[in-house]
């Protein structure tokens, strides 16, 4: 199909728009999101490649193909955000949060009216910092930037829960160093707007690590750690996030 001539419809704006929030998504969690099987979500993202509105290929041998919105395709559902850079050194990252959004969406957490993600996150920020509005998603670090802005952190997701609640949700796959940690844990700490922090992490290391800065912030009562299995989470759904469906930690938590 010639790229001039394609007609979005809006199966494929639902791909488009997610596409547009996040650096990638793998072929099995575009099959989630339309209720599909893989099969039929890998040739809708094979005709949006062909029009020049996705990326879409296998990233690493034996790894499921991703696919990665272009300048084209943010151009033809209207979005703003900037295309996204590709971030080798990020993929089982990028593929966990795209697991743990689905979820979120999905009411695994609870009912939450709006599931934020990092480029949204981000970009409206930016905006705010622009116009001089205070920020709506990142949490103040006490710093200032190169570029004379205050430095702020951003969890992987933002959970809006329709109890009025805000939790930050944190897929903490490598170790920060300590005085890092400290400086996270001490921005949640001054910010008022988040109610929980859900911390999931790989390995009694990173656990300890988190749960130490939580404390030693005083905000121990806040910030929940789950250990995941980091199995599946370049490829399928990982077995932690199902079992994170089935108990709701954070909606729980957050609503006591």
């Amino acid at each position: 199909m010639a790229r001039d001539s394609i007609s979005i419809t809006e199966a494929d704006r639902s791909v488009l728009g997610p596409l547009a929030e996040h650096r990638i998504l793998i072929v099995s969690q575009v099959a989630s999101l339309l209720g599909v099987s893989e099969g039929a979500a890998s040739r809708r993202l094979q005709r949006l490649k062909g029009a020049g509105l996705v990326h879409y290929e296998r990233v690493f041998h034996g790894a499921p193909a991703a696919a990665r919105i272009t300048s084209r395709g943010l151009h033809a559902i209207e979005h703003s955000l900037r295309t996204p850079n590709e971030n080798l050194h990020e993929y089982r990252h990028d593929v966990g949060v795209g697991w743990l959004w689905l979820a979120a969406r999905a009411g695994a957490f609870g009912a939450v009216s709006h599931v934020a993600a990092d480029r949204e996150m981000r970009a409206a920020d930016g905006s705010a910092d622009a116009e001089g509005r205070p920020a709506t998603y990142g949490v103040g670090l006490g710093m200032i930037g190169s570029r004379g802005r205050p430095q702020r952190h951003y969890p992987d997701l933002i959970l809006d829960m329709t109890s009025g609640h805000e939790v930050a949700v944190e897929l903490e796959l490598t170790q920060k160093s300590s005085r890092r940690m400290a400086r996270i844990m001490t921005a949640y700490a001054s910010d008022a707007r988040v109610d929980a922090v859900l911390y999931l992490v790989p390995n009694r290391a990173i656990a300890e690590l988190v749960s130490d800065a939580a404390r030693r912030a005083g905000i121990a009562d806040m910030v929940h750690v789950q250990r995941i299995a980091p199995d599946g989470i370049a490829g399928s759904q990982p077995r932690s996030a199902q079992r994170t469906q089935r108990q709701a930690l954070v909606a729980r938590e957050a609503e006591r």
